[in-house]
């Protein structure tokens, strides 16, 4: 309580023990006097006798709000309700007719007081202050009454709260809660956590977004083990990501993506951080990500050393492009091998040689097997458009381009496919056929001792930099577009020492680009990588290709397609790939179906022997693959050597 509050108080109690003009002596008030005036004036009498003994009425006076003292009587309680009256808004004139005094005396106060100088909080304390001292002072008092002495010695210590804050601007001076509650130990908000309502919002999201075909994934997502032969860019990749966040969150299981390679992998965790920022504001954080309710979320390369250990539902991706699947299979079905874990092998198909066939064809299964227990499925289209569990209780479905166009997927325009790619190219891509390479110039056998994880075997390249491989020189293999055509644009980093290996740094596609865009984009190459070599072929418009990066890398080299040039592109790259001198990451899948397409024929003329992909002014196929041989051609088709390098001493 204020010291005003406190004076106003003892004054009260000093009128009615002590003579005019004497001075006050504490002592005069006995506890037995404050008694009878009420168990509040005791505990006054008690707290605050040694401030204020020995002071006469005058002094007091200096305590009291605007300096009124009770002794002037009338006068004091016209001039306290003159002052309560002009802060509520009363005019001086009207005031005077009040109270009846001379309007000169009402003014006189005023001014002398000060009243419009004083703060809104110390008009309402004193309006406080008035009427809890006449609340005090009151014998027999109502309860109502002794609640509004409560209300008001609250509102007094909030007004003494709000003057502290005026003075120190810390808002704990307003709330004591806040200090008590920045006392207490931090509690960790909750990573990655999804509330019952951020669930039910995502499940919402992700069955809105399904096309058909992907429905059927979700319905048969239970299953044990599912096998999905599917076309390209059908959204696979885009579902499971969603399909494994979901159950991860329902369920708290674990889910691990496994892939070609681990920066393969990482789109995975794209889509899902993607996803849970879209449907619920939530961003994603970790590797692995571990959501609130214990279920890890992992990412993982095909090396089958840094695959073990794991356990949980597992996604593998383009299992038919893996390299030594046997090995990786054994691995991943360890994980999954209780019987609360699911199995998801998708993949675009690629070789009938490749090992993961016979887990597709059901040879694996007949493996070792008496005759009379061997099953023979069903792996026709139309048997396994809507899916169907065999008998080796795996569950297949085949979605190629056109059952995805019929199940919702507006996104292509299969017309104008057909004319992009050659007929055998689009039954492999996008209708799901396998390939049979044995007559392949560049087969799958030989393509997977080339599959890397880029992203553990190369320490020295940082894909996510400005300059992903520094200053250090790279070679350029460029192959045009033509008429309804793709271009292919390869960066290759050249062997450090004689012999050593050539790797894929950059391979990229371009389609619908004139000749201007297509130079464009080598120019960007240029500004990302130290370009030491650009190697582009010229026959049609590559010519003016040529000519404009020409102009800003003088030293490019040109050429120009015939029979022979051919033989000595793909003499160099076999040299180079049998000898497992060549390394691209394993999600490289469009790099390898790029070689795995190139065949040897002849010549119209039928004379002489060449090597083509069905490329031609009505469809394109193979840039990727003659563009990697555009920049394998700067070596020595004998390697590097020393007879066939020199160095030049300058002093």
């Amino acid at each position: 309580m204020s010291c005003g509050l406190c004076a106003v108080l003892w004054l009260r109690v000093a009128a009615m023990v002590t003579p005019p003009g004497e001075p006050f002596n504490a002592c005069r008030l006995s506890l037995t006097q404050a008694q009878r005036k009420g168990a509040a004036m005791g505990f006054l009498a008690r707290a605050c006798a040694h401030k204020l003994a020995g002071m006469t009425t005058a002094a007091l006076a200096k305590n009291l709000p605007f300096s009124t003292v009770p002794g002037e009587g009338i006068a004091a309680d016209k001039r306290r309700a003159a002052r309560h009256l002009y802060w509520q808004g009363w005019r001086i004139s009207s005031i005077a007719e009040y109270i009846e005094e001379p309007r000169s005396t009402v003014q006189g106060w005023k001014d002398a007081e000060e009243w419009d100088k004083a703060q809104p909080a110390q008009r309402v304390e004193a309006a406080l202050e008035t009427r809890l001292v006449q609340l005090v002072m009151k014998d027999g008092k109502t309860g109502g009454e002794f609640k509004e002495i409560d209300l008001l010695g609250r509102q007094i210590e909030r007004l003494a709260r709000v003057q502290k804050y005026g003075e120190t601007g810390k808002e704990a001076d307003l709330n004591p809660a806040i200090e008590r509650r920045n006392d207490r130990p931090k509690k960790k908000p909750s990573r990655n956590h999804f509330d019952e309502e951020m669930h039910e919002k995502l499940l919402d999201v992700f069955r809105d977004s399904l096309f058909d075909y992907q429905k059927a994934w979700y319905r048969n997502s239970q299953e044990r083990t599912r096998m999905i032969l599917k076309s390209r860019q059908i959204g696979a990749t885009w579902y499971f990501a969603r399909e494994a966040l979901a159950d991860a969150i329902a369920t708290g299981r674990n889910q691990i993506f496994l892939s070609a390679s681990k920066a393969q992998a990482h789109i995975f965790k794209q889509y899902i951080i993607q996803f849970a920022s879209e449907a619920c504001g939530i961003e994603l954080a970790g590797d692995p990500i571990v959501l609130s309710n214990g279920a890890h979320i992992y990412f993982l390369g095909t090396n089958a050393r840094t695959a073990q250990g794991y356990h949980g539902n597992f996604y593998f991706d383009e299992f038919f492009w893996t390299h030594k699947f046997e090995e990786l299979n054994k691995v991943a079905s360890g994980m999954a091998m209780h019987k609360q874990w699911r199995k998801t092998y998708f993949s675009t198909p690629s070789s009938l040689q490749h090992q993961a066939y016979a887990l597709w064809s059901g040879d694996r299964f007949n493996k070792r097997r008496p005759k009379a227990e061997r099953i023979a499925l069903d792996l026709s289209h139309d048997r396994l458009a809507g899916g169907f569990t065999g008998e080796d209780k795996i569950w297949r479905q085949i979605v190629n381009i056109i059952d995805a166009q019929r199940g919702g997927c507006d996104l292509f325009d299969i017309d104008e496919l057909r004319t992009e790619y050659s007929p055998d190219e689009f039954e492999n891509l996008l209708m799901c056929g396998f390939i049979d390479d044995t007559y392949s110039v560049f087969p799958l056998s030989q393509l997977q001792s080339c599959m890397v994880d880029s992203w553990e075997a190369w320490d020295d390249v940082k894909p996510f930099m400005t300059r992903p491989y520094g200053y250090r020189p790279v070679w350029v293999g460029y192959d045009p577009a033509l008429s309804g055509d793709s271009a292919g644009c390869v960066v290759l980093a050249p062997p450090t020492t004689p012999g050593g290996k050539f790797r894929v740094l950059h391979h990229r596609q371009f389609k619908g680009m004139d000749f201007e865009a297509q130079a464009e984009a080598i120019k960007t190459i240029t500004e990302q990588y130290n370009v030491a070599y650009i190697g582009i072929d010229t026959t049609g418009m590559g010519q003016g290709v040529y000519q404009l990066v020409k102009g800003f890398f003088p030293a490019t080299t040109a050429f120009n397609y015939s029979p022979e040039v051919k033989t000595r592109l793909v003499l160099k790259a076999q040299n180079v790939i049998s000898k497992g001198r060549l390394e691209f990451d394993a999600g490289a899948v469009d790099l390898a179906q790029s070689f795995m397409a190139i065949k040897k024929t002849m010549t119209a003329s039928g004379r002489h022997a060449t090597y083509d992909a069905g490329r031609s002014s009505e469809t394109g196929h193979a840039d990727l693959a003659w563009a990697c041989m555009h920049a394998l051609a700067n070596e020595p088709l004998e390697g590097a050597s020393v007879a066939n390098q020199s160095i030049v001493e300058m002093s």
